[in-house]
């Protein structure tokens, strides 16, 4: 074989596996980078008073000084425990023994205001349950369980969500000033929000934090998104059960991240197993930071409106999210994969991999696109959706298997493929829509037994 052939053969399989998404993700992984941690033990215990009914000042206490001396671990004994708001810092491994709960306050007051988001819109709030601002290397391990209390009579309470006294006097939703905020844009500083009409607050948040594990525990009963990454990178989830049912309990929402790795994880949440974002609107493009590298693998969802969603707020755009191994299966499960964005909102989102995932029941599609979200189909900025990809993924029932809802007079979701893929049990074949689409594509591809190959692309 001579040198240029052997050169040219080279030079070929460099660029089939640099062409190949799943080596990519491979490569993504191995960047990902997991938080190592003294072994130096604080337990709460030791800086509790007994006085004290709750554990706040003793779990918060034993943060900074482990954070002052170097890191290490964190200890929550087996037991329960009360507290409100704790805040992470850096280098700090908040370690649940099995049998160990923390129990969290509902009294809103005992939650200071501090810099977050709310769904795309820049804000200060009540401080999420767990918090971190600005952190490296932090982590929540263990066998233990976090139990936020939330249901019907407290942060859920109808009335407290739909029928808010503002200070101006008006009432309204919950969210109303807040996207007030946004449309009127309003300097952050005007946006403060406690007392009565504070937002309920996320479970877990880590804003603007480096190198995070979420390893091992339990959530329940969230006020609102259980686990909730925001502008972070590196930020590992493995092996959390995620139980909630509610107003807005998202399972886990990275935001503007960058490599994440979401990994068997059981998801049972009243929204979104996993949403995807990167900022709504004005706010989105303020920042333009998109979400990119994420990878969910080995995961089993149940109730939801999605498996993985992307969107609504994906302003900033998404890019590289890889999902394989997966397994959803329940009848309150709308859609498998969803993907939206409005006009207003915008967005490009890319390069989407979807393979080897079983699908019991899902009530509406396995795919699931919305370029018209809340029904706005005029605007500034479209959003653009492409190169998505379906290999290996069989489902025993749903609605129909793929609804594209976009534009009649414009192609903003494109290059959309079904590889090796079996849907069975499929109710409405016949309302397989692809509207505003453009080269979709089946290979090998069957609906209730018959071949899709060559349907309407």
């Amino acid at each position: 074989m001579s040198r240029l052939l052997l050169l040219a053969l080279i030079l070929f399989s460099l660029q089939v596996r640099a062409g190949n998404p799943w080596r990519q993700m491979k490569k993504v992984e191995k960047s990902i980078v997991v938080p190592s941690f003294p072994e130096k033990v604080y337990r709460i215990t030791d800086y509790h008073d007994p006085a004290d009914t709750l554990y706040t000042n003793a779990i918060n206490q034993a943060i900074t000084e482990c954070s002052a001396q170097g890191g290490g671990v964190v200890l929550v004994p087996k037991g329960t425990y009360k507290t409100a708001a704790i805040h992470l810092r850096s280098h700090v491994n908040l370690h649940l023994e099995e049998g160990a709960v923390l129990s969290f306050s509902l009294n809103p007051e005992l939650y200071p205001v501090v810099l977050t988001r709310i769904e795309g819109i820049d804000c200060y709030n009540l401080s999420p349950l767990i918090y971190a601002y600005n952190e490296v290397d932090v982590a929540i391990t263990g066998r233990g369980v976090l139990d936020g209390q939330a249901d019907f009579t407290n942060w859920l309470n109808p009335d407290k969500i739909l029928n808010v006294a503002f200070p101006d006097g008006t009432t309204g939703k919950e969210k109303d000033m807040l996207n007030r905020a946004l449309e009127e844009q309003w300097p952050i500083e005007k946006r403060v929000f406690e007392h009565g009409y504070g937002m309920r607050p996320q479970f877990i948040h880590f804003y603007k934090c480096k190198n995070v594990l979420l390893e091992d525990f339990e959530v329940n009963r969230s006020p609102f998104w259980l686990i909730h990454p925001l502008m972070s990178e590196n930020v590992t989830l493995r092996n959390l059960i995620l139980r909630s049912h509610g107003w807005n309990n998202d399972g886990c929402d990275p935001e503007s991240c960058r490599n994440i790795l979401i990994e068997n994880c059981f998801f049972d949440t009243g929204d979104d197993c996993i949403a995807i974002k990167s900022g709504k609107d004005d706010d989105g493009r303020k920042w333009m930071i998109p979400s990119e590298n994420i990878i969910v693998r080995g995961c089993t969802m149940r109730d939801g409106h999605a498996g993985v969603a992307i969107g609504s707020e994906i302003t900033g755009g998404c890019s590289n999210v890889w999902v394989e191994d997966c397994k959803m299966d329940s009848p309150n499960l709308a859609r498998i994969i969803r993907i939206k964005s409005n006009p207003n909102r915008g967005g490009e989102v890319k390069n989407v991999f979807v393979r080897n995932v079983e699908v019991g029941t899902c009530d509406l599609a396995i795919l699931g696109i919305e370029l018209k979200y809340w029904n706005v189909d005029e605007g500034k900025y479209y959003p653009y959706f492409h190169n998505i990809r379906f290999e290996n993924v069989t489902s025993r029932n749903s609605r129909y298997m793929i609804h594209v809802d976009g534009f009649d007079n414009r192609i903003q979701a494109r290059d959309i493929f079904f590889t090796n893929c079996r849907f069975e049990g499929v109710s409405q074949p016949e309302v397989n829509i692809l509207e505003g689409t453009g080269n979709v594509r089946f290979k090998n591809v069957t609906i209730n037994g018959v071949s899709y190959d060559n349907k309407k692309k």
